[in-house]
């Protein structure tokens, strides 16, 4: 069969590497053609577009680059077209791939949508196309089964966490820091994201000689980014594509919000999680999200309690985030509070096996 899955970010191709070795395993003629980044190629198939050059967020950074988005999407079709798969599989990414996967149901090929977009907290509307557009969606989150099963959409199909496989499988590698305890800084996987929340990161590592602080860096984004933000002298080490020996390592961690405190929950590593945006897109973000969403992290909408502190636009500065970093380093009743609550919060997750439950999925829509 032919595969055409398309991944935007970092965690899309992450997640799509190994959904592609489990189709694998169960279809051994699979042909893939793909956009996405070295996890996914170092499977196999054909690339077609890198995540580097796909990675833009927020309302104006779009709306910055809308030639590039339409370009993409335009070349993204004819590509299908030419190409002409068995199915689509999206992976996460949903500003792209709801438009490809609506135009390729126009055409005749099957649809599956994989990690779904946040319908609960934002854009409800969406799901009325996604209903007639998607032959399958793979949801990742436990508490949206209640939300699929009351909007009326059969094709959703629960499938677990992928993350927990991911951590399950790691093996560690250790950062060596002379003694002194790690402290992780994720400070996200978009240059946007690192421009508005590493400096701040920096400010408070600049601050605590007694740690030795660690960036989990992104080398698709470049070396160059990090030298820039970082002041020359910091006790600050970066170090790239080795965000999980970062978390192995680490005593506490910083962590912009996404994917990240999730991963970081999961290595039991006490954090603050902080989220700044663009002023323009925060406040069109504040005005469209439900107002019964009270969290951004992911480890906190899990659990549906306030886990891990969230320093969110103003809320993310120096004086608020040097208090909560002492509550996770300093405050041992703090830090044994989270981890159990870590522990409560992973259980709702249940069993691991999500890439393997998605690409059994996918086969037998396609069979």
């Amino acid at each position: 069969m032919k595969y055409y899955v398309i991944a935007g970010e970092a965690s899309g191709d992450l997640h799509g590497a190994n959904l592609m070795r489990e189709l694998l395993a169960r279809d051994s003629d699979a042909s893939f053609r793909f956009w996405g980044g070295d996890a996914m190629a170092a499977v196999g198939g054909t690339p077609v577009r890198h995540i580097r050059d796909l990675a833009i967020m927020g309302f104006v950074d779009v709306a910055l680059h809308l030639r590039t988005v339409l370009g993409n999407i335009s070349f993204c079709k004819r590509d299908i077209a030419q190409w002409r798969p068995d199915v689509v599989v999206g992976i996460d990414y949903p500003g792209f791939n709801l438009k490809i996967e609506a135009w390729a149901h126009k055409c005749g090929i099957r649809t599956v949508h994989y990690i779904s977009p946040n319908l609960w907290a934002w854009k409800k509307g969406r799901i009325k196309g996604m209903r007639r557009t998607l032959d399958r969606l793979c949801f990742i989150l436990p508490f949206e089964r209640r939300f699929f099963a009351e909007n009326d959409m059969p094709q959703a199909v629960y499938v677990g966490h992928p993350l927990l496989d991911q951590v399950s499988k790691y093996s560690e590698r250790a950062i060596v820091a002379d003694g002194k305890p790690i402290i992780a800084l994720l400070p996200g996987s978009r240059r946007q994201e690192l421009k508005r929340n590493l400096p701040l990161m920096a400010q408070l590592a600049n601050r605590h000689p007694e740690y030795h602080f660690v960036v989990a860096g992104m080398s698709l984004i470049g070396s160059g980014l990090y030298e820039k933000l970082i002041p020359s002298g910091s006790n600050i080490e970066v170090v790239f594509d080795r965000t999980y020996d970062v978390l192995a390592s680490a005593y506490a961690a910083v962590v912009c919000s996404g994917t990240a405190t999730l991963e970081t929950a999961l290595f039991n590593v006490p954090q603050v999680v902080c989220y700044r945006a663009d002023a323009i897109s925060y406040i069109i973000a504040r005005s469209v999200v439900s107002s019964r969403i009270r969290y951004i992290s992911l480890v906190n909408l899990i659990a549906d309690s306030n886990i891990v502190t969230e320093l969110i636009q103003n809320d993310f500065n120096y004086s608020r985030l040097e208090r909560e970093f002492a509550l996770i380093t300093t405050d041992d009743a703090n830090r044994e509070r989270m981890l159990d609550q870590y522990a409560d919060m992973r259980m709702l997750l249940g069993d691991g096996g999500a890439s393997a439950r998605a690409a059994q999925t996918i086969i037998d829509l396609i069979k």
